[in-house]
Formats: structure tokens, C-alpha cells, sequence
């Protein structure tokens, strides 16, 4: 599977895309609305019982405010619940702090001047909280969350989630549906040769307190840029004139360039877009995302954390020896590998400047590679 320990520090890294990345969430959510931020209920049937994703996303956004408030003082300001308060948000009669404090009341994220009041979640239930403490979610962090959650039957399901920025693939193909039914529909390479066992097997054990990470990369057409629009991140004062082109022209949340349109994409079939005529070095990009997993101390629910990162081509290849590195590592991809990640699409284009610039740096023939698949 790729993965290493993650250190407790790197759980959510903050940089400074944090603004641009949010304008683009907050798009995301407001026009797509429960297609980008749901949460299921319980689901008892002849098959399976399990549980819904309510209570986790609720212990999720409290984890957050107090590692943001921690790790990032300078950029979260919280305030507390007095200690006079009657009753605490808890979970099984856990309250949802650290150290023995209070919990939190209230958090801003200052960059963008987003506030939220964590109170309102104790005046919803079920699902509208649940889905509720996903939108703050959404709004604190440039991370996607999908959260998973055990079944009676010892399978793990994605019962709750923000997603965003996924780029390649929609919640609404996947929310509901078991790990391995995840991975085999969306035709992920040797999943059920390499993968299905040990990552089932991973999750039933996972402890508490040995969060692990691990990364994988793909490239990514975007269009050109317009005149006039470099350098403009200003959001737009009318939200109705917002257009997800003006908003993300990186195609962060949807990869429409590599993908087609998003409302008509199949699962499963990425890369499903006819070549764009304006494919060329300046509208590749490499696609990396840094995923991690932790357990949830008090609903034992997983968290699958996506952060999500875009590097121009033309940029990494001005780096003495990324060039060649990049390039043999497209080549060394096996047949299902390759059409998983759509190489038939800018393969051509991609190698070609990538062997141009390895020749100025007087690389030539095979270096050593990136890491290879899963990653």
C-alpha cells in the first residue's frame, strides 16, 4: 500500500494556496451542495448493519478545532464553552475536548475570516447535524475527509464525507458503499490481486495512536489561462456570476480538461475526455495527493484525509534531473496502470518535453524512477 507512520503534526498541512484552495471549496459547496458534503444514516438490511455517519462527523469537526487551535494558533482562534455550562457537546457521555478542558464553542480560521459556532450542532440531529459539521469541516481545512465507519459484517463504509476537490471522481458514485466495492468499481489496478486483503486487514486493525499517510500522483490537463486572468484570486461579489472557471481555473474540483463535464462522467472511466486541442507542456500538470488515515478515539470511525496538490510541468522540469526522472517513471507504468491514469491522453506531448529538458540538463537513457504503482 505504499504507506509510513505520519507524525501527529502532519495530520493537516496549511500553506499558502490555504485562501485560493477555500474560495475554491466553498464554490464547490454552494453549487453542488450534498453532492460534495453528505452524511448517510444507519443502514440495517438482510446484509448489513451500519451505523450512520452522524456521530463521527460530529467528533471529526471538535478533533479539528482543537488540533487547528494547536498546531496553527496563529491562523485558528477559539473560544471555549464556560465552565459554568450544564451540559458539554459529548459522544457516550465523552465530552469532545482535549486535556480535560472545555470544549470548543467557537472557531475562526483568520486567513479567511470564516467563523463558526460549533453550539449549533447540539440543536440539529441525525443527518442535517451531521452534514452540518461537514460544511465547517469544508470551510477549516484544505484537506477532503471521507469517513468510514464498520459494518456488522466486519467491512468498512464510506458513511459520511466533504469531498470537495476529488478531480477525478464524485462522492455520489461512491458514498455508501464498502471499501473493497470502492476500489473494484472504480477500476483501481491489481486492487484485488495486491491490495483488497491487506488494506481490509489494515483497517480492522488500525490502532488509535499510529496514524499512517502515503501519496500517489497523477498528470492533469487544465485550460489556458485567459488574457488578463494571472493573478486574479479575487472572488467574485455576486456569487450568481461565479463560474467554476473563473473560481478554480487550475480545475481542482473537477478535472473537466481530463475528464469531460462532470455531471456526465461514468464511474470508473476517468480520463474519458477527447484530447483538448490546447494540450500541450503549459497545460499539463502533476496531480499528487497526500493521503492519510487515523482512528477516532470515541465512534472508532476511520479517516481518509485527501490533501491535494498541483504542480505545473514546465515548472518541475526546471529543476536539474525532475525531467528524466518524471519521464522514465511514465514509461515504467504497467499496461492497467497506464490506463488508469490515462497515459494514452498526453503521453506524446508529456514525454517529448520532458526528454527535451532531461537533454539541457545532459540526462539522457533510463534514471532512477519516482516510486512506482500503488503509488
Amino acid at each position: 500500500m505504499g504507506i509510513r507512520t505520519m507524525p501527529w503534526n502532519e495530520w493537516i498541512e496549511l500553506d499558502s494556496s490555504y485562501q485560493a484552495y477555500q474560495r475554491v471549496r466553498d464554490f464547490r459547496l454552494r453549487t453542488r451542495g450534498r453532492n460534495v458534503a453528505r452524511v448517510l444514516p444507519t443502514r440495517e438490511d438482510d446484509t448489513v448493519k451500519v451505523l450512520g455517519g452522524a456521530e463521527a462527523a460530529k467528533e471529526l469537526v471538535y478533533e479539528l478545532a482543537e488540533y487547528l487551535s494547536r498546531r496553527y494558533p496563529s491562523s485558528f482562534r477559539v473560544s471555549r464553552i464556560p465552565s459554568s455550562a450544564s451540559s458539554v457537546p459529548s459522544i457516550s457521555g465523552i465530552p469532545l475536548s482535549w486535556e480535560g478542558k472545555m470544549p470548543i464553542r467557537t472557531i475562526e480560521a483568520v486567513d479567511t475570516d470564516a467563523k463558526y459556532d460549533l453550539s449549533i450542532l447540539e440543536t440539529l440531529d441525525s443527518v442535517d447535524m451531521g452534514e452540518e459539521a461537514m460544511k465547517i469541516v469544508t470551510g477549516l481545512v484544505q484537506e477532503d475527509m471521507a469517513i468510514m465507519i464498520e459494518g456488522s459484517d466486519g467491512k468498512y463504509y464510506f458513511q459520511a464525507g466533504s469531498i470537495c476537490i476529488p478531480g477525478f471522481w464524485r462522492m455520489s458514485d461512491k458514498i455508501g458503499m464498502p471499501l473493497d466495492e470502492i476500489h473494484v468499481s472504480g477500476n483501481v489496478p491489481q486492487y484485488k490481486e495486491k491490495l483488497q486483503m491487506s488494506m481490509e486487514r489494515f483497517f480492522k486493525r488500525m490502532p488509535l495512536d499510529k496514524p499512517v499517510i502515503r501519496n500517489n500522483y497523477f498528470m492533469q490537463v487544465v485550460k489556458p489561462a485567459k488574457a488578463g486572468e494571472a493573478g486574479d484570486n479575487e472572488p467574485r461579489l455576486d456569487v450568481e456570476e461565479e463560474t467554476a472557471s473563473a473560481v478554480d481555473p487550475e480545475e481542482l474540483g473537477w478535472s473537466e480538461s481530463t475528464n469531460g463535464r462532470e455531471d456526465d462522467f461514468l464511474h470508473g472511466h476517468g480520463h474519458s475526455a477527447q484530447p483538448a486541442p490546447y494540450l500541450e507542456p503549459s497545460t499539463l500538470r502533476l496531480r499528487s495527493e497526500r493521503q492519510t488515515l487515523r482512528r477516532l478515539p470515541r465512534t472508532g470511525a476511520i479517516i481518509f484525509g485527501i490533501r491535494t496538490y498541483l504542480f505545473k510541468v514546465e515548472e518541475l522540469a526546471r529543476e536539474r534531473g525532475v525531467a528524466g526522472r518524471l519521464a522514465s517513471a511514465v514509461r515504467s507504468w504497467p499496461d492497467d496502470v497506464a490506463v488508469y491514469k490515462g497515459r494514452k491522453m498526453y503521453r506524446e506531448i508529456l514525454l517529448r518535453y520532458l526528454d527535451e529538458r532531461a537533454e539541457i540538463d545532459g540526462i539522457t537513457g533510463p534514471v532512477e524512477s519516482m516510486p512506482g504503482y500503488p503509488y
